[in-house]
């Protein structure tokens, strides 16, 4: 399976959101988990990203 690596300024970039957010919500696992990339570098799976993202906008249609 090929996966794509989201770095923290396109992951921003793609949510809307800050970076404290993002971290926030983390913390209260309402985000996906960041995927170790050696160091102190960390990415997000762009997949998770879009699955988050697709949740958002169905979320945000049906509770009108």
């Amino acid at each position: 399976m090929k996966y794509n690596i989201l770095r923290l300024p396109v992951t921003k970039s793609r949510t809307g959101l800050s970076k404290s957010s993002i971290y926030l919500r983390i913390a209260n696992g309402e985000f996906p988990a960041p995927i170790s990339l050696g160091g102190r570098a960390v990415g997000w799976l762009e997949h998770e990203i879009d699955d988050w993202l697709a949740e958002k906008v169905e979320q945000s249609r049906t509770s009108e």
